[in-house]
C-alpha cells in the first residue's frame, strides 16, 4: 500500500477532527489541511481557531484558512501542494476547480446513509424524525450536493435514549474509520464507487435555524420528544413558559392519559415534575433552561422557582 500518496484534508469543526488524527496516526501523507479562517468569539471578541486547526498545530501540519475558495492565489497554493487525493469532511461547498484537482479525486463524508438526508443537518432530522437507524457515507463530489457516487456505508442505530449529542459522537468515530478504510482502499486501487439509487432520497436535511426549535404543543408527545432529543444540546428546543423563552433538553412521553388541560398548558406540583399536555399525550419535561437561569434538571428548578 502506498502510504506516499499525497493528501489534502479539508474541515472545520470538532466532527471533522478524529478522522485527522486518524489518518496521521496510521502514517499517512497529509501535505495540508485546509480550515475555516480563526473567528472572533467572546467580549474580548479574541480570534479562535477551528477545532481541525486546533489538532493541525498540534500534528504540526501544513495549514491554509483561505477566506474564498474560488480566489486564484488560494487555488495556486492548493495546486503547489500536488495533492494525488482530497477528504472533506464538514466543510463547505467546493468550487468544481478545488474538487477536481487531485487525480484520484475528492471525497466526502457525509453523516447519513445517502442519498437519504442529503444536506446540512443529517444527524438532527433523522432523530426529530424518529428514525431507528442513520449511519456514515464516504463518496466522490461531483457538481450537485451531496449526490457522488457511493464509496462505503456503515450502518449505526438510533437508541430510544439517543439525543443529537450522542449520535453525532457515534457518527464522528464510526466515520472517522470509514474515511481511514476508504483511504486505504483508493490507495490499493480497491474502490468501486456506485451511483445513488434516488428511490431512497426520502428524506432532506436542510439547515436548522432558531425556528425549527419552536415547539407547536399541538402536534403529539411523541414527535415533540423526538425534537427535544433531536436538537439537544445545540440548539435546544424551545418554547414559552410565564413569559419566558426556556430551552428544553430532555423530555419522556408520560404514560398519563390526556387531561382536561389546553394545549400547551403546564401540570405542575412545583415540587417534583413539570407536564405539559400535547394534541395527543402528555410530555413530561425531565431538563430545561429558564431565560436568564442554566440548565436544570426540573426538581432543582422547582426548588427555587415556581410556575
Amino acid at each position: 500500500m502506498n502510504k506516499n500518496l499525497r493528501i489534502i484534508y479539508m474541515g472545520t469543526p470538532e466532527f471533522a477532527v478524529p478522522a485527522l488524527e486518524l489518518l496521521v496516526e496510521s502514517g499517512w501523507n497529509v501535505v495540508g489541511v485546509i480550515t475555516a479562517p480563526d473567528k472572533p468569539k467572546g467580549r474580548g471578541q479574541k480570534l479562535v481557531p477551528s477545532p481541525v486547526k486546533e489538532a493541525a498545530l498540534k500534528m504540526d501540519l501544513n495549514i491554509l484558512q483561505p477566506t474564498n475558495l474560488k480566489s486564484p492565489e488560494f487555488q495556486e497554493k492548493l495546486r503547489a501542494l500536488n495533492a494525488d487525493l482530497q477528504i472533506v469532511v464538514a466543510f463547505r461547498m467546493l468550487p468544481e476547480a478545488v474538487w477536481d484537482m487531485p487525480p484520484l479525486g475528492t471525497f466526502n463524508l457525509h453523516a447519513s446513509l445517502l442519498p437519504n438526508y442529503r444536506g446540512a443537518a443529517p444527524i438532527n432530522w433523522a432523530i426529530i424524525n424518529g428514525d431507528k437507524e442513520t449511519g456514515v457515507t464516504t463518496f466522490f463530489l461531483k457538481h450537485e450536493i451531496d449526490t457522488g457516487s457511493i464509496i462505503y456505508q456503515e450502518k449505526v442505530a438510533i437508541l430510544d435514549e439517543d439525543d443529537l449529542g450522542t449520535v453525532y459522537e457515534k457518527l464522528m468515530n464510526v466515520g472517522s474509520k470509514l474515511v481511514l478504510k476508504t483511504v486505504e482502499d483508493i490507495a490499493a486501487d480497491k474502490v468501486q464507487s456506485l451511483p445513488q439509487d434516488e428511490s431512497q432520497a426520502i428524506h432532506h436535511a436542510p439547515k436548522i435555524f432558531k425556528e425549527t426549535g419552536e415547539i407547536n404543543w399541538s402536534n403529539s408527545a411523541e414527535s415533540i420528544h423526538n425534537l427535544v432529543r433531536g436538537l439537544s444540546p445545540y440548539p435546544a428546543a424551545w418554547t414559552k413558559f410565564d413569559g419566558k423563552i426556556c430551552k428544553i433538553f430532555k423530555t419522556k412521553v408520560s404514560s398519563d392519559h390526556n387531561s382536561n388541560k389546553a394545549i400547551g398548558e403546564l401540570q405542575t406540583d412545583n415540587k417534583t415534575y413539570l407536564k405539559v399536555q400535547t394534541g395527543d399525550g402528555i410530555l413530561e419535561i425531565l431538563e430545561l433552561q429558564i431565560e436568564g437561569k442554566k440548565r436544570m434538571k426540573v426538581d432543582d428548578l422547582l426548588r427555587g422557582y415556581k410556575f
